[in-house]
């Protein structure tokens, strides 16, 4: 897949339980193009991961004056300029930290080397510096553990079988339907509308957060888009689709890999995570399906080349609007 850097890392059932494996959750993490590589055979755990080979780069990505990074948008630093960081807001990222190879890319702090997971998490955590970041692996197959105040769970990855089976997953499902904790899913990679079965697979992580009240779909777009200097999706991005109600639940935001090494809505997920908790630290009474439909009201169209429901959902998502009112309800 080298030569073809817009399509998801897929792991496909009839790869992952060779002998001795245990039949469970096929999990397609939603990875950066640039480090998408051949399946080996010896993925491991209870069917969730497998060993992609890692290839990555990056140009470099100066810090900007007021703080912020080169991949950030500019309104991350108005945010912060006006106190909000995402204190008193716990963000949850759910994913791999253990078993799949690390690779390296730079989001402002120099080159690295570290898997999934955790560039997944430091994405999160420096747009929302303040917020209090709990990791969760998804090998760990206990419910999710919601914290004190507002929780943004954050996954950027897909799941390919039922949930039924699986109490983290459907833990989390359950907490997008009962509105306790903003639920930010990454859109994937393939090019498709959300839902949408791929070579006799569907996300069904994906399928089973359609419509749920504090649940968000995150898409790529190719930067962070202005009036001036529109943007427009990703081509790898999966997108919304003609479900009116997936449409209503789906937003994107820029992933300037070029600057950083990092590609796909792995990298979407947790902007619209840190974003969810700055806005958590100004409307501090806010349930999440408030702020999740604060995110998704605001949304800028002007952004976009050719604005399209189908394509972009919501629009790009916007901080600044999302931030501007003295309270939300």
């Amino acid at each position: 897949m080298k030569n073809n850097p817009d399509r998801k890392f897929i792991m496909h059932k009839t790869q992952l339980f060779p002998v001795g494996f245990v039949a469970g959750l096929v999990v397609c993490l939603l990875m950066a193009p640039g480090f998408a590589g051949d399946l080996g055979a010896e993925a491991s755990g209870k069917g969730k991961t497998g060993t992609p080979a890692a290839e990555g780069s990056s140009s470099g990505c100066p810090q900007n004056a007021d703080g912020t990074f080169c991949w950030m948008s500019s309104d991350v630093g108005e945010a912060w300029a006006s106190g909000y960081t995402g204190s008193g807001v716990s963000i949850t990222v759910v994913d791999d930290f253990t078993k799949q190879d690390p690779f390296d890319a730079d989001l402002g702090r120099g080159t690295q080397r570290q898997r999934h997971g955790e560039w997944v998490a430091e994405s999160a955590g420096m747009v929302a510096p303040g917020a209090n970041m709990f990791k969760h692996d998804f090998f760990d197959e206990s419910s999710v553990r919601l914290q004190d105040g507002l929780n943004v769970l954050n996954l950027s990855y897909s799941v390919i079988e039922p949930l039924s089976q699986h109490p983290l997953e459907q833990s989390i499902v359950d907490a997008a339907w009962a509105g306790t904790a903003v639920v930010t899913k990454g859109a994937a990679n393939e090019g498709i509308a959300i839902g949408t079965p791929k070579e006799g697979d569907v996300d069904e992580l994906a399928v089973r957060l359609i419509g749920a009240p504090s649940a968000i779909f995150v898409g790529a777009l190719d930067h962070n888009g202005t009036s001036g200097n529109k943007a427009e999706l990703a081509s790898y991005s999966n997108y919304a689709g003609s479900d009116p109600e997936v449409q209503n639940q789906f937003l994107t935001v820029g992933v300037e890999g070029d600057k950083t090494g990092l590609f796909g809505t792995s990298y979407a997920a947790p902007v619209v995570s840190g974003y969810a908790a700055i806005l958590g630290s100004k409307f501090t009474s806010a349930t999440p399906t408030q702020v999740r439909n604060q995110l998704l009201d605001t949304a800028r169209t002007d952004t976009l080349v050719n604005y399209n429901p189908a394509v972009y959902g919501r629009g790009e998502a916007s901080l600044s609007r999302a931030l501007a009112p003295d309270s939300i309800r």
